[in-house]
């Protein structure tokens, strides 16, 4: 046991251990990077947090810099849940709903950060309530991981991002203070300003940035509701009344500006009547052409799917209630869903979706004829592939999360195919179509030194691919570590000033989570890359996400 081990436990009421094995347990996330910690925290209170982020802050104060990483389920797809340094276990005791609210004009839920956001669902759907932006991987993701990541999921066309049901929250600062953050008067800001401490300091500071750059925020910045890369969230700190806001400068930071240890999340009423629609096309452009049809009859959900990740299903031994006998493939499906409360409503909507879809080629499956399961599972293809059983093959997250918008979606998807075939890929999507969310993956062999390089290469031309065409190449969450260098090279140097002021603002001693949310070089990457990457991890869940 190291002698930091040592006094920590000696402090704090929760576990350290600097264990090999747990190390390199802690060393993996979901993403296709390996960083090894030098020890793991579970803290079992937030007094816990503070006490770390105090010996950690003191520490660099004299020179040695022992950095924190803020860590919840680890399903992170970017490398932001691991870290050299300090690895917080939220997940291990943080877990708790602390309240919920069912005041009919105030509905909210507060929770620590290691609470899975599906458990918490569960529990609320109970209450009749829902928090309905939930992320994809909410089986095993924690609420701060998915505030962290102001990450979005099936729902997030009709209900947003996580981040824009977050109410306020409480925060540690990298020097062990705490603060609460939410929407403050001007009068309360000058208060705040003018206090003689590190949160004074920093609402001193980011006002200040506001101020000197107002012009540069709002016409490169403001622009993007749904990107992710940096700190775009200081375009909605300060509002014209001059009330500011921390918040949303911290969801979507992944653990880089603070360390989130209370969450307060607004709910709205659940639904648990659902009526859904899966149409299969021979022909994937008329498949486009249907959901944008579709988007008027006001569905909760519509999400297309490439025919070819049924077609390597079907390899695999599945079968689907649209495939025949003679012709198993297709060119694409769509999954369309509506959950409004009335049965009337939702019959309505059916009805305008189905006499839409009628003047389309395609083979349709209801709710009314097969069950909710069996067209959940033509929904969750993704998770059949995923599980690759070929020795040395992998289908990792390397791009999946950008959007692009309705208007330069079509020529966006020819670009695509353009771009696989430069890399002699297969690169076959899935697209949430209402937020125009795309993902995307493909079969690597990251044992192979030519499959390492097309990685980081793959990426580079995916941003500059999304960029060209107007997109967001963040939306579904954070840069972490593997998308930063692409992410930073489509931005002016301008903004990426204000966002290192930013960081620098909250995190003068580099701490909180380093070389995530930062320029980053390949040698850096390359050296990260875990050539075993696998699922296992998640096995036991479906793991679409």
């Amino acid at each position: 046991m190291s002698k930091i081990t040592q006094y920590l436990n000696e402090h704090i009421l929760g576990e350290v251990t600097s264990a090999e094995s747990v190390r390199q347990r802690f060393s993996r996330d979901g993403s296709v990077l390996s960083v090894t910690p030098e020890l793991i925290v579970s803290p079992r209170v937030t007094n816990d947090i503070r006490k770390v982020a105090r010996f950690s802050w003191q520490l660099a104060e004299k020179g040695h810099v022992l950095p924190l990483t803020a860590r919840g389920g680890g399903s992170d797809k970017t490398g932001a849940s691991i870290g050299k340094g300090i690895i917080l276990n939220t997940i291990a005791h943080l877990n708790n709903i602390i309240y919920i609210n069912l005041k009919s004009k105030d509905q909210f839920v507060h929770v620590q950060p290691g609470v899975k956001f599906g458990a918490l669902n569960e529990t609320l759907k109970s209450h009749g309530m829902i928090v309905p932006a939930y992320p994809t991987s909410s089986a095993y993701s924690t609420v701060g991981g998915a505030v962290a990541n102001n990450a979005s999921g099936p729902q997030s066309g009709l209900y947003g991002t996580v981040g824009d049901w977050v109410k306020r929250l409480e925060v540690v600062l990298a020097n062990g203070d705490l603060i609460e953050t939410n929407r403050i008067s001007r009068r309360e800001l000058d208060k705040k300003k003018g206090l003689q401490s590190f949160e004074g300091e920093l609402y001193r500071k980011i006002d200040g940035i506001i101020e000197d750059n107002q012009s540069l925020i709002a016409d490169q910045i403001a622009n993007n509701e749904r990107d992710n890369v940096g700190y775009s969230g200081i375009a909605k700190v300060k509002n014209r009344d001059s009330s500011f806001d921390l918040t949303p400068l911290i969801i979507g930071s992944q653990g880089t500006l603070a360390i989130i240890s209370e969450v307060v999340l607004r709910t709205d009423y659940y639904s648990s009547e659902e009526s859904i629609i899966v149409a299969a096309f021979s022909d994937a452009e008329a498949a486009r052409d249907a959901a944008d049809v579709l988007v008027t009859t006001q569905p909760t959900a519509i999400e297309y799917i490439d025919g070819e990740l049924f077609n390597i299903a079907h390899s695999y031994g599945k079968k689907y209630a649209f495939m025949t006998e003679s012709n198993p493939s297709v060119g694409a499906v769509l999954f369309i869903s509506y959950n409004d409360f009335s049965d009337g409503h939702r019959k309505r909507k059916m009805k305008h979706a189905l006499k839409k879809l009628s003047k389309f080629s395609a083979t349709i499956l209801t709710s009314k004829d097969h069950s909710i399961d069996e067209l959940y599972a033509i929904r969750e293809v993704s998770s059949v592939i995923l599980q690759t059983e070929a020795r040395d093959e992998s289908m990792p997250s390397l791009i999946d999360g950008a959007s692009i918008s309705s208007e330069r979606r079509e020529e966006f998807i020819l670009a695509l195919t353009e771009l696989a075939k430069k890399h002699h890929i297969s690169l076959p999507v899935s697209i949430n179509w209402l937020d125009g969310v795309v993902h995307t993956r493909t079969t690597m062999q990251l044992h192979s030194v030519s499959d390492k390089q097309k990685t980081f290469k793959l990426i580079t031309d995916y941003a500059e691919l999304v960029t060209k065409y107007g997109g967001t190449f963040c939306a579904e969450s954070g840069e972490g570590r593997l998308k930063s260098m692409a992410a930073y090279a489509q931005l002016s140097d301008d903004v990426l000033e204000i966002y290192t002021q930013i960081r620098t603002a909250f995190d003068p001693f580099n701490t909180l989570n380093p070389g995530v949310k930062q320029k980053s070089d390949i040698k850096t990457l390359v050296a990260q890359l875990n050539p075993d990457y696998d699922l296992a991890d998640f096995a036991k869940y479906s793991p679409q996400g």
